[in-house]
């Protein structure tokens, strides 16, 4: 990579998702610039000048509106939501798969072709499976294209852990690991509040037999997304904020400890698939893939995790 050190953002993608980003990032005061794309331009146009015009209210950012590939060109951090949501019943999860991987592969490929030095953060769902495609069309080094994974969903559980027990989500650490989807699961063993383990915790405290919330604990993070679409249509705050935790661990080289999606090449005896696991975050993505000891019970989880993951690549053309 080259000595200068960029701080530009492209985010590709200006709707909901997109937009909160931009905004979430204009007011970390992280990037010196952030330019939207989108098919759409007049989109892209009205949400760049939308967040421009709240220039006197956070730090000194150049907003502005963007077209593929030149936006790539000088960018650290190319930054995916773009995707197409499900056109309706008559529309197949798989379909959706299928018009999504041509997206995204269309993108890290035009990226790749101007801005071989960028990092490429993938939020389109299915994350996990569209980063494990975007990488099977690049010559990149692994860590150099990650997804999302289950970082919103750990922030999550977390919060939910710090609502039952009394105690700041930020003195209890936990992770969700796997698919961001139907088949993540909680590391249990690796859940840690003020120091302790969550077994030690829980004698100390004595107040609930929390083994037996465990499972409504898991299921309420699984359903969460659910839960927010049936109110109001579409998640985009929380994302947008664990967006944020991403980019300011890259442009920082923070080298912080995410579970974003990551390609395994051995780690927990898997190979060939993406999927949500802790990881090194710094200046060059991914630096390092954490393989943690887990619980027997976890390690069959994220076995059936991979599985299911495999099956939804099997499915691709």
């Amino acid at each position: 990579m080259s000595n200068f050190k960029s701080r530009k953002v492209v985010i590709v993608g200006a709707g909901a998702v997109g937009s909160d980003v931009a905004f979430a990032l204009a007011q970390s005061g992280l990037a010196e610039e952030i330019a939207l794309v989108d098919v759409n331009t007049d989109l892209a146009k009205g949400q760049a000048l939308d967040l421009a015009h709240g220039a006197p209210f956070y730090r000194t950012v150049n907003i502005h509106a963007d077209t593929a590939p030149t936006a790539y060109r000088d960018a650290a951090i190319v930054v995916i939501t773009a995707g197409k949501a499900q056109a309706g019943p008559g529309q197949t999860r798989l379909d959706l798969l299928q018009i999504n991987a041509r997206i995204i592969t269309s993108i890290v490929v035009d990226v790749q072709g101007v801005n071989p030095d960028a990092i490429v953060l993938i939020v389109t769902n299915p994350v996990d499976v569209l980063t494990h495609v975007a990488r099977l069309h690049t010559h990149w080094p692994r860590g150099r294209i990650l997804g999302s994974g289950t970082v919103l969903d750990s922030a999550r559980f977390r919060w939910l852990l710090a609502e039952h027990c009394g105690i700041s989500p930020l003195n209890i650490h936990g992770s969700i690991l796997g698919e961001h989807g139907d088949s993540e699961f909680a590391a249990w063993s690796l859940v840690h509040i003020g120091g302790l383990q969550m077994d030690d915790y829980c004698r100390i405290c004595g107040k609930c037999d929390f083994a037996q919330r465990r499972p409504q604990i898991l299921e309420q993070v699984r359903r969460s997304a659910y839960h927010i679409i049936g109110y109001k249509g579409s998640t985009s705050y929380g994302v947008a904020m664990a967006l944020t935790h991403i980019v300011r661990a890259i442009l920082r080289n923070e080298r912080r400890v995410m579970t974003v999606s990551a390609p395994l090449e051995g780690e927990y005896g898997l190979h060939d698939v993406t999927l949500g696991i802790p990881c090194v975050v710094g200046a060059n993505g991914i630096e390092e893939v954490i393989e943690a000891r887990l619980a027997p019970d976890e390690m069959q989880a994220l076995a059936h995790s991979a599985q299911t993951l495999k099956d939804s690549l099997a499915q691709l053309d």
